[in-house]
């Protein structure tokens, strides 16, 4: 029974279906908080978790095409079609390359400098992920959520950072916040979420962003893509407060775990300041946000199998049993931008240019010397990338290594939080 209980995979859409349910699928929304905090900029500290599910993972050949983003300005994850495996081509490959490229221009157009300005030329989340998909070769088709943090907003002259979320599909996010409760901090509540983009409500047929060939789609046209960007994505832009939590996850999250079993892991994970002896903020430590990932994770394929207590599958949005998927999740928080961490930054870009320089992105392989003139270092972010950024090989990510994830003596020392 357990075997035969399940549901179907998400299905390639073809373009001509999704042209027609963009204007209903669009969203162009505003999420303004009236109080004002500090005026300082911000970014994120976070950590992921992704899991094939057992269950395919015994078939042989099946490959992941999860994948995840965590840098300092830019947080998400992408979900791609295994559909297209029948016809050789990898999954994975797309949405890896698509979510390296979005974090590249985050990094280029983003990241503040030493006196918390921003010098990048970011004009949005649609520019971002078009610009973005445009930079990409690979074929394939993904699901798409990411969270963008925007330290250029101004209101009345001030500093007011913003999340801009740009979601394609149905991969979804929160936005977890504490509320002061007489005069103390009380438990996270859901400030935001977005909602799923699937055509007609067929819970296999989101919204994806595709590059195909005439094996799968003989009617594609790249534009049909930017389209997909430009006129369907959901766009939100939300106040974010230092403090937040942003959850991240592809539907194998969303489509097992309701809003409030997630916002019920993450309060019991989360130590509470009163216990510590904490007044004041106090940014979380990675690993703990590791760790509620990969709870979030685990419980999702949890909902999977039959609770042993009743003998029945468990509840889930998608129905009883929730669905089989590989899932993966990003736990990010938002805390102050310090000139540390500029320092910091500032010292992995100009590693990342040197190296590039060195070996002219990684086309030619490490020991490959290019000829340059001495203001080379000077090249602008756009030159940068149309040079060699991307044409880097998908294990070249220079920012971060796998958010996933952390160690087992890790996991051991926040035992205590878990609990």
């Amino acid at each position: 029974m357990e075997r035969a209980f399940g549901r179907s995979p998400t299905f390639l859409v073809g373009t001509v279906e999704q042209s027609n349910n963009l204007e209903r699928l669009q969203r162009r929304e505003q999420h303004l908080a009236e109080e004002y905090q500090k005026n300082k900029p911000l970014m994120y500290v976070g950590n992921a978790y992704q899991k094939t599910h057992p269950q395919k993972a015994a078939n042989p050949g099946h490959r992941d095409a999860d994948c995840t983003v965590v840098s300092p300005m830019l947080l998400g994850c992408a979900d791609g079609v295994s559909q297209i495996e029948e016809f050789g081509m990898d999954a994975s490959l797309l949405p890896r390359e698509l979510l390296d490229a979005c974090e590249q221009l985050a990094m280029d157009h983003l990241l503040p400098d030493h006196t918390g300005q921003i010098s990048g030329s970011y004009r949005g989340p649609i520019h971002l992920m078009r610009e973005a998909f445009l930079n990409t070769e690979e074929l394939g088709s993904t699901t798409v959520c990411l969270s963008i943090l925007d330290n250029t907003t101004r209101i009345h002259g001030k500093l007011h950072p913003m999340i801009a979320v740009c979601s394609i599909g149905d991969c979804e996010l929160l936005i977890l916040r504490k509320t002061s409760d007489y005069g103390r901090l009380s438990e996270y509540d859901i400030a935001f979420n977005t909602e799923m983009q699937r055509i007609e409500g067929n819970c296999q047929c989101p919204l994806q962003v595709s590059r195909l060939d005439e094996r799968v789609d003989p009617n594609f046209e790249e534009r049909m893509t930017v389209q997909v960007i430009e006129r369907g994505s959901a766009i939100h832009m939300v106040s974010v407060h230092e403090g937040d939590l942003v959850v991240i996850g592809s539907d194998g999250v969303f489509d097992n775990l309701f809003n409030d079993e997630v916002v019920a892991i993450v309060n019991e994970m989360v130590p509470d300041p009163a216990t510590c002896g904490d007044k004041a903020f106090r940014p979380l430590d990675r690993g703990l946000l590791g760790l509620i990932a990969k709870r979030i994770v685990d419980a999702c394929h949890m909902k999977t199998k039959v609770d042993p207590r009743t003998g029945t599958y468990p509840d889930a949005p998608i129905g009883k049993g929730g669905k089989r998927d590989d899932t993966c999740c990003v736990v990010g928080e938002v805390v102050e931008f310090t000139e540390s961490d500029s320092q910091h930054w500032e010292g992995v870009k100009r590693h990342k240019r040197m190296k590039d320089l060195i070996t002219c992105g990684g086309v030619f392989g490490v020991g490959a010397m290019c000829v340059a003139d001495e203001d080379d270092d000077e090249l602008s972010a756009n030159e940068e990338d149309s040079n060699n950024m991307y044409s880097r090989p998908r294990e070249a990510r220079e920012y971060q290594t796998s958010p996933s994830f952390y160690s087992e003596d890790e996991e051991e020392k926040h035992k205590c939080s878990v609990m």
